[in-house]
């Protein structure tokens, strides 16, 4: 095997950080989340997101998996704050960088769950069920931004 063999072409000496992103959509006072269809956090809510390709940026990768996991696009997304807690995600080490779009008015947008998520639901900002990973503290965050 030459040093070029695909067979090593992602082996690295030293362990890597994997890369999500997570979209929170608000409107007015409801927020888009998903139940996961995969472990870790089976059936639990989350907000949509997932691992960046090799071949897009952070924003494309949030766009993405927005469309995926709800059928939702969103062109006005904002990248809002990363968040790297060494334990935020049981299978390994990850860093997530969060977008978000807010909008005031009381519209209504078609869900359709797709990808690896089993349903896809506008939820009540105050009134929100157990969060997979620590999307709760990512809600809490950009519920203090917000009132700022």
């Amino acid at each position: 095997m030459n040093k070029y063999s695909t067979e090593k072409k992602y082996c690295y000496k030293y362990p890597r950080v994997a890369t999500t992103v997570d979209a929170a959509v608000i409107i007015e006072n409801r927020i888009l989340l998903i139940k996961r269809g995969n472990e870790p956090f089976k059936d639990k809510w989350a907000l949509p997101g997932g691992f960046v390709e090799t071949d897009e940026t952070l924003l494309e990768a949030a766009r993405r998996e927005l469309e995926e996991e709800t059928g939702v696009e969103i062109n006005d997304l904002q990248q809002f704050r990363t968040y790297d807690a060494i334990n935020r995600d049981p299978r390994h080490r990850t860093i997530s960088t969060v977008f978000l779009s807010v909008d005031s008015t009381d519209k209504t947008i078609e869900l359709d769950a797709g990808d690896d998520a089993a349903e896809a639901l506008w939820w009540n900002i105050n009134a929100l069920p157990q969060l997979a990973f620590d999307h709760q503290k990512i809600v809490n965050d950009i519920l203090n931004y917000l009132k700022t």
